[in-house]
């Protein structure tokens, strides 16, 4: 499976799109924005010209500058906060660039169409703080497509670095995993023999290594990244928190149209999730053997499989199962929005995917209705040495 070419989150803003799909991803960056602030605040502390900042797999949709807005809010909230704003930031030099980074099949138009109206509240935010219009910064947003698994930046043109909900999806599938090896699964489970595990821990640190050692040829001294994404706290991969079962619950839909005569047993076996939820110690023992960085911070929160269900007021008539149910949907059309592009891919005009994740959406909801299962999110502060 070439990653790089069909991955991408579903385009457009029907039911199935990733822009109304996309609650649990700002979930999550509401979640880590108070780390994310205090990380610009002590590169703000060294007053850069010019200010490189990159968000690393934007996606496109409502999160896709959630990120830079943050940022700009943190450095407009220091500006006011200057008692003579004009001593510090008095050159009309000092700038800001922003680079949106994705894959080469993201939908960037979309989020360029967004852009005008986003420049103007930056305009009038600092035009509301500074009266000077030699002391208002410059911003500059631009689009960099291409894996985060290699270079894309100049030399030390960053300051600061961010992905969220990016980094557990691996560069390629991890090489060696024979179909004999995990029948019926298209994912490490409870079933799977070590070696499956150890291919793809391997593939992702082998990725994080790259990961890493790549950014620390953008990034200036000091310079920093927050990096988010779905892991596990525990050293085993198959428990409900490292987020196989979700692919498990796949891979049973997926086996009822083996069942049904509709796709080939061997073809649902032939797909294996470009995936992996690392642990902390995982973590750790790459940043610590790769040394371009040290870890500032390493944390871990729980999310609800659906980000959290929206009930309304009059509660009373509703039942588990019928709560069970709307979350099971919301699930499936989240999972749908972000794993389409690559079940496409693999099975073609073979596989229904309205009948799959309605399969999946009922196989999740009777799930949900047993045990409120949760994400587990990593999140990780570091400092270039």
């Amino acid at each position: 499976m070439e990653v790089e070419q069909i991955l991408h989150m579903n385009k457009g803003d029907d039911e199935t799109s990733y822009a109304k799909n996309s609650k649990i991803q700002c979930k999550i960056l509401s979640i880590t924005k108070p780390i994310i602030e205090e990380t610009v605040l002590k590169i703000l502390a060294h007053m850069p010209k010019s200010f490189g900042v990159a968000d690393l797999g934007c996606s496109s949709g409502p999160n896709s500058l959630l990120l830079v807005s943050e940022v700009m809010d943190v450095i407009h909230a220091e500006y006011s906060r200057l008692s003579e704003p004009s001593l510090q930031f008095q050159s009309s030099t000092l700038e800001f660039r922003v680079f949106l980074n994705d894959l080469f099949s993201n939908d960037f138009n979309t989020i360029f169409m967004s852009l005008p109206e986003f420049y103007d509240k930056f305009k009038q935010d600092f035009k509301n703080s500074i009266t000077s219009d030699e002391g208002r910064p410059n911003l500059f947003i631009s689009a960099v497509p291409g894996s985060f698994y290699g270079r894309l930046f100049p030399t030390k043109s960053l300051h600061f670095a961010h992905s969220s909900s990016s980094l557990h999806w691996l560069s390629q599938v991890p090489p060696g995993l024979d179909t004999a090896l995990n029948k019926g699964k298209i994912y490490i489970s409870k079933s799977s023999p070590v070696c499956v595990f150890e291919a793809y821990s391997q593939q992702f640190q082998k990725d994080f290594s790259v990961f890493l050692k790549s950014r620390a040829e953008e990034i200036v001294s000091g310079g920093r990244m927050v990096l988010s994404f779905m892991g596990r706290r525990c050293s085993d991969p198959t428990t409900e928190e490292s987020c196989y079962l979700q692919w498990e619950l796949l891979a049973q839909a997926l086996m009822t149209f083996v069942l049904e005569g509709s796709i080939e047993e061997e073809k649902v076996e032939s797909f294996h999730a470009p995936y992996y939820a690392p642990c902390p110690e995982e973590l750790n023992l790459v940043v610590q053997k790769e040394g371009s960085f040290v870890a500032d911070r390493l944390e871990a929160f729980e999310i609800d499989w659906d980000g959290g269900a929206d009930l309304d007021e009059n509660t009373d008539n509703i039942t588990k199962e019928t709560i069970a149910i709307s979350s099971g949907e919301r699930v499936a059309k989240t999972i749908r929005a972000v794993v389409e592009s690559m079940l496409e891919s693999h099975f073609g005009e073979d596989l229904m995917m309205d009948a799959l994740f309605q399969r999946y959406a009922e196989l999740v909801s009777d799930r949900l209705s047993k045990s409120r299962n949760k994400y587990i999110n990593l999140v990780i502060s570091l400092i270039k040495n």
